[in-house]
């Protein structure tokens, strides 16, 4: 990273996010509840080890742990000389506390298809499964790389790996071949995992065409698993002799009892591989007992979850961590019922979520600040007509969430009575860790609030000095359960990324802001800043007051060379239902940006389009707007969840002129 990402995050920000609207705990919530937990803090904050001890006894170990933590920076060893098993603590408890026909998952295919699964089902399923692995080669220690589309299948091969101490490496079903190989060949896997393809939009991806391509160069793979979804919608699936093999032929033949391996608390769970400033993406180590105590209580804690009675839906991708912690281990060491979702939130229609919503009756919805961004642009009443009565918490998960957004969210779709979790957390985290708890928290929109109990989050400033009040880099004290234990296979790059920046503190990039209350405002990474005429401005800040006029329902904004101001704002606008694409709109865009924050905010150029371009778990990729607004290549377009958003954003942009 350069030197220049390293200075001070944009301090400034605007009036309207730093205006007090709170908003009362919601109905039926005792004041003697709120007592209790604010006393969570309390004891979390007196005995930080012992608050995370009492978290990790809701688990089931084999044997209790000796010491809780051993700590020599960067190196975090938790809850040692403990044993343990992640599929029993997910799975075979819940079943044998009578609970086996408690629902699991709600699947939801994106075709219509559904399927209902039971924890005892859910279990068998896995034990079979674990049981293959064994009988293709997989012992304990080795990684197995998983590439599947969002089916059950997917949380089935997972837990299997973590039955016989087997490593699991998810790589998302939008990269392509050459992402998954490169992957692969890191982590060195046995087997990979993976389905014939995949539905997305109505269109079939290539799942087995791309895994092909990968394993061609990846000559660790010994088997390739492939589960029948798409059939033959695009053709026969080609199948290598000796070394493919289908997923049900294989199940119909293995045993279906499979005793579980007692880990250790510190062995290795999976690695989840993410983007770096090199071309070698990192590989994000997380361990057994740590990981699953820090998930299993924020599931817990963040979305007050009440496992006998709420149905709760992740709107995310198991592909990326919020998907792991999130969708399969955080609700299932909870005995949690949960919807598995294949498809978009706009496909086949605008309806799909709040029909899901109102059959299953979701109680608890998790998604991410840009699909709430898509939901507000197609009209102010929209969903009207579906009862979301069932809906009691919602959160936003993936960046940080503008309070127009946050406002709308819990107006429109929670009627105004359901709390809103906003959550801050990292790959490297592998947890929530800063967000507030339902009935306990006052909240702001758009803020995370505070750290979660156990938590010791600052900011400081470029000298590394603690920041009471104002924007600062946000930092991180005291090591976590949930933490990554490292880069697999470099140990050097790990202590250089997380810990050299600032001496004995974690950081990895995000900037935040304090305000008088102590609330923390997320302001995103502190390379997403943009320097006009040399003032350092915070694209999250100019697209906060975009958002935040009336007409307009998403922003995106991008820092473009300029010749004359180092860089131009370029802001890629989508408007509300109703609203039309004018050129006095983008004047009066313009204007509003320049009184909120200053003239120097002022975007160049206003670029009105109907949709932005997003990954499958909805985050904006600006990385691509930057590529157009700079006239460079596309390259790998992969990860959207509609390219042709892309092409059609490069002709507007085209035929764009620049406001003077």
């Amino acid at each position: 990273m350069s030197d220049s990402a390293h200075e001070p995050a944009h301090a400034a920000i605007s009036d309207f996010l730093s205006e007090e609207r709170r908003f009362p705990p919601p109905e039926g919530f005792a004041e003697g509840a709120v007592v209790s937990d604010r006393s969570l803090y309390e004891r979390a904050e007196a005995d930080p080890e012992g608050f995370w001890a009492e978290q990790a006894g809701s688990l089931e170990w084999f044997q209790k742990w000796h010491t809780v933590l051993e700590w020599e920076l960067p190196n975090a060893r938790w809850f040692v000389g403990g044993t343990l098993n992640v599929s029993v603590n997910c799975l075979d408890r819940h079943v044998a506390a009578g609970l086996g026909e408690r629902v699991a998952y709600y699947f939801e295919g994106e075709p219509g298809d559904t399927r209902t699964i039971s924890y005892a089902e859910l279990l068998a399923d896995v034990e079979r499964f674990a049981n293959v692995l064994k009988g293709l080669g997989v012992r304990r220690g080795d990684r197995v790389a998983i590439y599947m589309p969002m089916i059950p299948e997917l949380p089935v091969a997972m837990l299997a790996c973590t039955r016989i101490g087997a490593a699991h490496s998810v790589v998302f079903g939008g990269f392509s071949p050459d992402a998954l190989r490169d992957r692969i060949n890191d982590a060195a896997a046995k087997v990979l995992i993976t389905a014939d393809g995949g539905w997305r939009r109505g269109a079939v991806v290539a799942l087995k065409e791309n895994a092909d391509a990968a394993v061609a160069g990846a000559p660790s793979i010994e088997h390739v698993v492939v589960a029948r979804r798409t059939g033959d919608a695009d053709g026969p699936t080609p199948m290598t002799e000796g070394r493919d093999e289908w997923w049900d032929d294989l199940m119909a033949g293995a045993d279906p009892s499979c005793e579980p391996e007692q880990m250790e608390a510190e062995d290795l769970l999976y690695l989840l591989y993410t983007s770096g400033t090199t071309a070698k993406p990192k590989g994000i180590m997380h361990s057994t007992g740590g990981y699953l105590t820090q998930v299993a209580f924020t599931h817990r804690a963040v979305f007050d979850v009440h496992p006998e009675s709420d149905v709760y839906w992740c709107a995310a991708d198991i592909g990326w961590v919020t998907g792991h912690s999130y969708i399969v281990y955080g609700p299932l060491a909870n005995g949690t019922s949960s919807v598995l979702y294949e498809g978009t939130p706009d496909f086949p229609d605008k309806d799909r979520w709040w029909d899901i919503i109102e059959r299953y009756r979701v109680s608890i919805l998790y998604c991410a600040p840009t699909a709430i961004r898509t939901f507000m642009k197609w009209g102010a009443e929209y969903p009207d007509g579906h009862d979301l009565s069932s809906l009691r918490v919602l959160g936003s998960v993936g960046e940080p969430i503008n309070p127009e957004a946050w406002t709308w969210y819990w107006q429109t779709i929670g009627g105004g009575k359901c709390p809103v979790v906003d959550t801050w957390w990292q790959t490297e985290t592998g947890a929530i860790m800063i967000a507030p708890l339902p009935a306990v928290t006052t909240c702001k929109p758009g803020s995370a609030t505070f750290a979660l109990p156990g938590i010791s989050a600052e900011l400081v400033d470029d000298a590394g000095e603690v920041v009471e009040r104002g924007g600062g880099y946000l930092t991180l004290t005291r090591p976590w359960p949930a933490m990554l234990r490292g880069l697999y296979q470099d140990p050097e790059r790990y202590r250089e990324t997380y810990w050299s920046r600032f001496e004995g503190r974690y950081f990895a990039g995000d900037g935040a802001k304090l305000d008088e209350e102590g609330y923390l405002w997320l302001l995103g990474r502190v390379d997403d800043v943009m320097n006009v005429s040399g003032h350092r401005i915070s694209t999250t800040e100019v697209e906060s007051s975009l958002v935040d006029h009336p007409s307009v329902a998403e922003a995106a904004v991008v820092g473009a060379k300029d010749e004359t101001t180092g860089q131009a704002i370029i802001a890629f606008v989508t408007l509300r239902g109703g609203q039309e694409h004018t050129s006095e709109r983008g004047e009066d865009l313009r204007r509003h940006v320049a009184k909120l924050i200053g003239p120097i905010a002022r975007p160049k150029t206003v670029i009105f389009t109907d949709e932005l371009p997003k990954t499958r778990s909805g985050k904006i990729m600006r990385r691509l707007l930057k590529d157009v607004a700079e006239g460079r290549d596309l390259g790998d377009t992969t990860t959207l969840a509609d390219p042709l958003v892309v092409e059609e954003i490069r002709r507007l942009s085209s035929q764009q002129p620049t406001e003077e």
